[in-house]
């Protein structure tokens, strides 16, 4: 045969010996079903782990952050501990979907789960239709995460018969019917589970009080300050925002730490929102304090932590306070952009976060309580020891701009109480004032809608309010004489609503114009 025959033959004819020769490794893949965090929702993920033969190695693929990359090191310990085998061959852990960034180390036992079927040590026939989610520590045992209430509800969702969660996270996973909760202390548990040995029980679903607990601050604390009080129950009754101004010690922040024992009580849908929330941000901790949520940053807060940002975007104070109490103190001290980030979540109850690649909305529909000195020494132009110059406290008081001012419901100016007044009796307990904001919310439901209250009135609504001809011309003369903005015009109409819905009337009077439009005035009496 001449030799360039023989080379074609030897390049391009393969050899029967090769094709035959069998692999010292059989690959094999396995997947399980999970979720990742995705703002105050979760997302579906599917792991996607493959072990087949090569140089011993462990990839993590699928835009996974710092926390699942490190789930490698805790598997591999966590499988070793617990007595199985750990391959040492090629292991492929992939992300699915590739595009969506995965967090958190809830990741860690899905993986395991499947990197032990995939490996041959476990047979799991039912195992495409669970949820699984969980950090391993080293010793195998299973710890809780942040965001199980979420992953319930999306597992539900998904079609998933039951969902494998930490034990401590049960209680939490269980508020979510029509789901089967799987409670795991061990990865070792995992293979009697498999093999229906073992069955946990179904924990009993996490407590959710709707009010607040009996020992919480009550307004009778509150002494010598009627008008606050009185602006305190209709911010209350209607939702409305409120700006206290006056000097320190006044009892600003007193009035502003008793505003949540007369509001009403949360409702079901409300009371899991607000669970969801603070299961997302890891401050459930297998309980909730009980009513609506009260927040108060400090000063310092950053714009991202107020309304929430960061990479990736998490929720903030804002969001935090979801169906309760968002309470900025000593308002002008804070950062100029922080407090014009709060315009639209004002407006809307949302909170839009774009970043590159992705874009969140964050619920946040709170009552936004501030307080404010009226001059940088806080005695006011009034007091005489006051020594601020007119433009100090004209730089002081134009931290906060007009455009925030305007979305403001309520503006009051309060004084220093006097002596007697301060030691006098205590003023009308907490439960009573919480009756008339009931009775109050009532109504607004009855007209608006379950969950409404006036001050989420569109500007439609707002100006079909039923008004008797007289609080018409008054509306009417204060709008030409005061230069209102189309807002502040809306806004003093809701107010009014509110005050007609305390006395239980069905059309506002000139009487309930005039007190709404006293509520946003600056100047004390």
């Amino acid at each position: 045969m001449p030799f360039c025959t023989q080379l074609v033959h030897k390049i391009l004819l393969p050899r029967a010996t090769r094709a035959s020769r069998p692999l010292s490794v059989a690959p094999m893949l396995a997947t399980t079903r999970t979720f990742t965090l995705d703002g105050i929702a979760a997302r579906p993920v599917r792991v996607e782990v493959d072990v087949h033969r090569g140089l011993p190695a462990f990839s993590l693929v699928g835009l996974p952050d710092a926390a699942i990359r490190e789930a490698r090191e805790r598997v591999r310990a966590a499988l070793a501990n617990c007595g199985f085998d750990y391959p040492l061959s090629r292991i492929v852990a992939n992300l699915a979907p590739a595009s969506l960034r995965k967090v958190g180390p809830g990741l860690d036992l899905p993986i395991a789960v499947a990197l032990m079927v995939a490996s041959g040590q476990l047979e799991w026939e039912q195992l495409p239709r669970l949820a699984i989610a969980g950090e391993l520590a080293l010793d195998g045992s299973v710890r809780p995460i942040p965001g199980v209430l979420a992953i319930a509800e999306a597992a539900r969702a998904e079609g998933a018969e039951a969902v494998i969660v930490p034990a401590k996270n049960g209680a939490e996973a269980a508020l979510v019917g029509g789901l089967g909760v799987i409670p795991l202390d061990s990865l070792g548990q995992v293979p009697a589970l498999a093999a229906g040995e073992w069955a946990p029980a179904r924990p009993e679903p996490l407590a959710l009080p709707l009010r607040q607990p009996s020992d919480a601050p009550d307004l009778a604390d509150l002494r010598g300050q009627p008008h606050l009080r009185y602006a305190l129950e209709v911010a209350a009754a209607g939702g409305h925002s409120l700006l206290m101004i006056g000097p320190p010690g006044a009892g600003k922040s007193l009035a502003a730490s008793r505003l949540p024992s007369i509001l009403p009580p949360l409702s079901s849908e409300e009371a899991l929102e607000v669970a969801r929330i603070a299961s997302v941000c890891g401050r459930l901790d297998g309980r909730l304090a009980g009513g609506r949520p009260f927040r108060a940053p400090h000063h310092t807060v950053t714009a991202a932590g107020l309304v929430g940002g960061g990479n990736p975007p998490g929720p903030g104070e804002a969001t935090l306070a979801h169906r309760g109490v968002l309470f900025l103190d000593e308002l002008c001290e804070f950062p100029r952009d922080a407090l014009e980030a709060l315009r639209a979540p004002l407006e809307t109850g949302w909170v839009t976060i774009a970043r590159a690649g992705s874009n969140r909305r964050l619920p946040c529909r709170f009552m936004l309580i501030a307080a404010s000195n009226p001059c940088p020494c806080g005695r006011g132009d009034a007091d005489p020891e006051c020594v601020c110059a007119p433009l100090a406290v004209r730089r002081y008081q134009g931290r906060l701009s007009g455009a925030l001012a305007d979305r403001l419901d309520i503006l009051v100016a309060i004084r220093q109480p006097g002596a007697a007044e301060i030691g006098g009796p205590p003023g009308e307990r907490s439960a009573a004032v919480r009756e008339r904001v009931v009775e109050a919310r009532a109504r607004q439901e009855a007209r608006l809608g379950p969950g409404r209250c006036n001050a989420e009135m569109t500007p439609e609504e707002a100006r079909g309010c039923v008004l008797a001809e007289d609080a018409a011309a008054l509306l009417a003369k204060t709008y030409a004489r005061r230069r209102l903005s189309g807002r502040a015009h809306d806004r003093v109409l809701r107010l009014a609503r509110t005050i007609a819905d305390l006395a239980g009337t069905d059309a506002v009077g000139r009487d309930q114009l005039a007190q709404a439009l006293q509520l946003r005035r600056r100047e004390s009496d």
